[in-house]
């Protein structure tokens, strides 16, 4: 069961003007439909519809709500369960929703409109392929399809005139050729025209999924099994494609890249988009969260040199850099007052008690040192230091800690070799040295 999570709502009184609804099927596996407004910023919420037995819901629209991008989340995390509709300020919108087939729009010319345009331009965009894929060769078959290309597109911008579909239709318009061309000569005009046509401050399309679906099909999609050096040429021109004039979404859409390339560990990209254009970006568009969170990724990436940091005891002062004597280390950033890391050090400390090329550095992230001192007791053949302020320790900003604990598996000149995610990741990394 698909449960979202139930938030504690007010609900005004409103003046109904439209209403979404729709079904989902199968019903069981579904609860809520909740309702966005969606901004280039992100989405206000609106309201929710709880699902009968058969996996309808209806939610009233305010007579005073906008026209513009919409959206339905329909499950957890809603960030992938998730889909835009327009709604034009007079129009109900009805549909019907499925894992397998997804959206269908029952009611709202403008969403059966954009949804037929996407059908038709499918099946003209798989007559050219099956075209090419025969060969290419007839000029007459040639001029024929892309007449057919042509016309399809010019209808659907006729019939939408006027209407919140057109920012779409108009930015989707594809590459028309005026002669004919073999396949490269083609693909590689395709490729020069892909974002010829959007808008980019169009305040519809920046509200929608509309550029964020586009970017990405450039770049992980444009070209059959790319380098890194190809993944860095295609950011290079997504980034040619948006006007300066529009760094905030130039930003944004930068970041949903580097979040795909750091989701697939692609370390070289990612720091390259850092150090090319996300970071001024996320300077100049004051965006401090985005700053640190690729700085710290940067600075802990596999294959960098750990960051250094002070190491005192009560013998001397020494720092991570300067530590000798092991062809590894691990890393542990931990809190006395974190129950799953008190669960995990003991686990840690067997773990290890057989390896003696492997040096433990337990970092303890603590509001003050009372409980800490009392704790590293415990594991005396470790490594221990502390950074006082807990979470507002600057450390944690380095290294990009979000949770305790968390590992770091180091060689002997400090280098990250792996960052396992638990103890059971942990488990598995340490076997292999």
């Amino acid at each position: 069961m698909k449960n979202l999570i139930v938030f504690i709502l007010l609900f005004p009184s409103i003046v109904i003007a439209q209403s979404v609804k729709g079904t989902f099927s199968p019903a069981k596996d579904f609860s809520y439909a909740f309702l966005y407004q969606a901004t280039p910023d992100g989405a206000n919420y609106i309201n929710r519809g709880k699902l009968d037995s058969e996996g309808r819901f209806e939610i009233a629209i305010d007579s005073s709500a906008a026209p513009g991008i919409y959206k339905i989340v329909y499950a957890v995390p809603p960030e992938e369960n998730n889909f835009d509709f327009i709604y034009d300020g007079k129009e109900t919108v009805a549909f019907n929703f499925s894992y397998e087939k997804g959206v269908e729009f029952l009611e709202s010319e403008e969403n059966k409109l954009w949804n037929s345009y996407l059908h038709s331009m499918d099946m003209v965009n798989q007559t050219i392929s099956n075209y090419y894929t025969k060969g290419g060769k007839d000029k007459d078959g040639f001029k024929s399809i892309f007449k057919v290309l042509k016309d399809t597109q010019l209808a659907y911008e006729a019939s939408a005139n006027g209407k919140l579909v057109s920012a779409f239709i108009n930015a989707n318009k594809p590459y028309i050729p005026t002669a004919y061309e073999d396949l490269n000569t083609y693909t590689e005009n395709l490729k020069q025209h892909f974002f010829s046509e959007i808008d980019f401050s169009n305040y519809v399309l920046q509200s929608s999924s509309f550029l964020v679906d586009r970017v990405t099909d450039y770049v992980f999609n444009m070209v059959a099994n790319p380098t890194d050096e190809t993944y860095k040429v295609l950011v290079d021109e997504v980034v040619t494609a948006i006007d300066n004039d529009n760094i905030e979404i130039k930003a944004y859409l930068l970041e949903v890249l580097w979040r795909r390339f750091v989701s697939t560990e692609n370390h070289e990209v990612a720091n390259y988009m850092t150090d090319k254009y996300l970071l001024e970006l996320a300077n100049k568009t004051g965006n401090k969260v985005l700053a640190e969170t690729i700085s710290s990724y940067k600075n802990t990436s596999i294959g960098t040199k750990a960051p250094n940091f002070e190491i005192a005891t009560t013998e001397n002062t020494t720092s991570l850099h300067n530590l000798k004597g092991s062809d590894h280390y691990l890393l542990i950033f931990w809190s006395s007052g974190c129950s799953h890391c008190l669960n995990e050090l003991p686990k840690v400390k067997a773990l290890v008690a057989n390896q003696p090329n492997l040096k433990v550095v337990a970092f303890g992230l603590e509001e003050e040192p009372t409980k800490w001192a009392q704790e590293i007791k415990k594991y005396p053949e470790f490594t221990h230091t502390i950074g006082l302020g807990k979470w507002e320790n600057p450390i944690v900003t380095t290294y990009g800690i979000t949770a305790t604990p968390m590992y770091f598996l180091l060689n002997s000149s400090k280098i990250i070799m792996a960052k396992p995610y638990g103890f059971e990741d942990l488990e598995v990394v340490l076997k292999d040295l």
